[in-house]
């Protein structure tokens, strides 16, 4: 075999050897959320998620004046109103609003029974009559979510859950005058406020005393040293 023979066969074996090699995947580029940490692909896809955290509405239903953050949201509301039944069962013909309601409807005709009862194991086609079922073995009523089927056994979990279902946002923060949708997400939101104000570390002009999460920390030897005229315990009760 002649040297370009051998070239011409070391660079194809060379091709070859990289082509069996596993592509390596260019990594995506992606967009993080300042607030949350949270990464997206698309920019918009950011901007969107965004709106979560500044808590505007800018897309306000003309005959009720409820806003929304996604204009997604408004038509889908809008359609109570027109009480429009775009979303049609091709098994029974029963009609609904939204195609999230055909959807739970549907599985009534596929015979698919997805919910257990956790305590005798009896199954069910809608969470629904799961949930109704779990009276006979809890004795009590049982709250049930009428958007999405689940089931809660206080009312007071049923009624922070129903947060999750509506775009209103009533509870803002005097601090930085976010909003949110719960009184426990504002008081979540609001330890980080408290968080800040415990890592700034203040001083007191006249004790020179530290304010840190464990208290005041106090500069003995100041406290020996005269203060003139007026007694150090009230320039101390003065400053406090």
């Amino acid at each position: 075999m002649s040297s370009t023979q051998k070239d011409q066969h070391g660079a194809r074996s060379q091709r070859s050897q990289e082509a069996d090699k596993p592509h390596r995947r260019k990594r995506e580029k992606t967009y993080t959320c300042d607030e949350c940490g949270k990464d997206f692909i698309w920019k918009t896809s950011l901007k969107l998620h965004q709106v979560i955290h500044t808590g505007e509405r800018p897309f306000s239903c003309d005959l009720c004046g409820k806003s929304f953050s996604r204009k997604v949201a408004l038509k889908q509301h809008q359609l109570i109103h027109s009480r429009v039944k775009a979303y049609s069962c091709d098994q029974c013909g029963r009609a609904f609003t939204c195609s999230s309601s055909l959807q739970r409807h549907l599985v009534t005709h596929s015979g698919i029974k997805a919910y257990s009862c956790d305590i005798c194991g009896k199954t069910f086609s809608r969470i629904e009559s799961r949930n109704l079922h779990l009276r006979i073995h809890t004795r009590h009523d049982v709250y049930c979510c009428d958007q999405c089927g689940k089931h809660f056994a206080k009312h007071s979990h049923l009624q922070r859950h129903m947060f999750t279902h509506t775009e209103e946002r009533p509870y803002k923060c005097d601090l930085c005058e976010k909003t949110f949708k719960a009184p426990d997400y504002l008081r979540e939101h609001q330890q980080i406020h408290n968080r800040k104000r415990l890592s700034k570390r203040s001083y007191c002009e006249v004790t020179m005393m530290r304010e840190t999460e464990s208290g005041w920390l106090r500069c003995w030897q100041l406290l020996l040293q005269s203060t003139g005229s007026v007694s150090f315990q009230a320039r101390i009760d003065e400053c406090h």
